[in-house]
């Protein structure tokens, strides 16, 4: 009977297995975040979350059993260290999985495994400062790129008949009405 054996086998020996996690543990705490695919992250946030609530206890016993998984002591020093700060209040739920989608070359499902910080990540402080940027850059780029357009349409053309001539004829139509838009939008804000 299989009661009580959690943890899936991934398709690898018992020692490949432990191994891997271990390299992984030291690799998620070392730079905070690694990628891999989803059934090794889901299995890989259990093992870190046991860490992590070692390092929240910070006995030496803690740290001795913390030891005999994460391979480098240097790691252990900086988790040990920094953890009462980021986690001290939290109970559970150290780590984050994000999807990132397939991989290339064999189509497995691949994550971003991150450790949860309390600081404010920088993707949303990032995406606050792009529309304003984006807006500026609207107001002067009709004119600009009216002429690259000019320029760049007789190369485009040779090349666009050859393969296929009703699409860039489609593309060269949609052109005006995006910079009719573009120029109306400024007129508004203003």
């Amino acid at each position: 009977m299989r009661h009580r054996k959690a943890g899936i086998k991934l398709g690898r020996t018992t020692s490949h297995r432990n191994a891997m996690f271990r390299n992984m543990v030291t690799s998620l705490f070392k730079y905070d975040r690694i990628r891999t695919t989803d059934a090794k992250a889901k299995e890989l946030r259990r093992l870190a979350d046991n860490i992590v609530t070692l390092a929240k206890r910070g006995d030496l016993h803690a740290r001795r059993q913390a030891l005999s998984i994460v391979r480098e002591k240097s790691v252990i020093h900086k988790l040990f260290e920094e953890i009462q700060d980021k986690f001290g209040s939290v109970a559970g739920g150290y780590t984050r999985i994000v999807r990132l989608g397939r991989r290339p070359g064999d189509s497995a499902p691949v994550s971003l495994v991150e450790l949860i910080s309390s600081e404010p990540s920088k993707k949303m402080g990032g995406k606050k400062k792009k529309p304003a940027g984006a807006e500026k850059k609207k107001g002067g780029a009709p004119p600009v790129s009216g002429k690259k357009e000019e320029k760049a349409s007789p190369a485009a053309e040779p090349d666009s008949e050859r393969k296929v001539s009703g699409r860039e004829e489609t593309k060269s139509e949609a052109s005006p009405t995006e910079e009719e838009k573009k120029e109306s939008t400024p007129d508004k804000s203003q």
